[in-house]
């Protein structure tokens, strides 16, 4: 069942050339959601990467991230934490700005989402160069929190984002490559 729930899954994926900017292929995700079995056999994939991890948390990076990142936590009956750009959340938050390929960006988290000790699963729907999914470590061990793993639906593996997340945890899922 695994195989054929990947290949759909795969086969759903659409690429959108040229977006966000000339050059790029976006892999979009939103034609997965529009099949709610397909979805439903996506989430229990993502949970079996995980099964036996100690998980206290999930952390989802805005916005794709808060996708199947809530429905996971659902799953592993653990709170969901929201990672979310500068000024987007209303209370005490800490932050962390790091740098992309194209200048440098900003996330934030509540101060008091996650406790000391948490071992936390961070999740997004891509993982690329690695930065964002870096600083929602960097958020989570600033709050005293343990990076357990990292899960994502789809890895640009040509972009090497492993190799950045790889001093936070050594376990770093995706359901496919590219």
């Amino acid at each position: 069942m695994e195989s054929s729930v990947l290949n759909r899954f795969k086969q759903t994926i659409r690429d959108v050339k040229d977006f966000p900017k000339e050059g790029i292929i976006f892999k979009d995700i939103t034609p997965i959601l529009s099949d709610s079995i397909l979805s439903r056999d996506v989430l229990e994939l993502l949970k079996n990467q995980v099964n036996g991890l100690k998980i206290d948390a999930v952390v989802g990076i805005e916005s794709r991230g808060f996708l199947f990142g809530m429905l996971l936590s659902q799953a592993l009956e653990v709170p969901f934490i929201p990672i979310r750009k500068k000024g987007k959340l209303p209370y005490k938050t800490l932050s962390y700005r790091y740098d992309l390929e194209y200048g440098s960006a900003e996330v934030e988290m509540h101060v008091d989402a996650l406790q000391k000790g948490m071992s936390v699963l961070i999740h997004d729907d891509l993982l690329a160069t690695g930065g964002t999914a870096a600083a929602a470590a960097e958020l989570s061990i600033q709050c005293g929190a343990n990076i357990s793993a990292f899960s994502f639906l789809i890895d640009l593996e040509f972009l090497q984002g492993k190799k950045m997340l790889g001093k936070y945890s050594d376990k770093i899922f995706s359901l496919v490559t590219y």
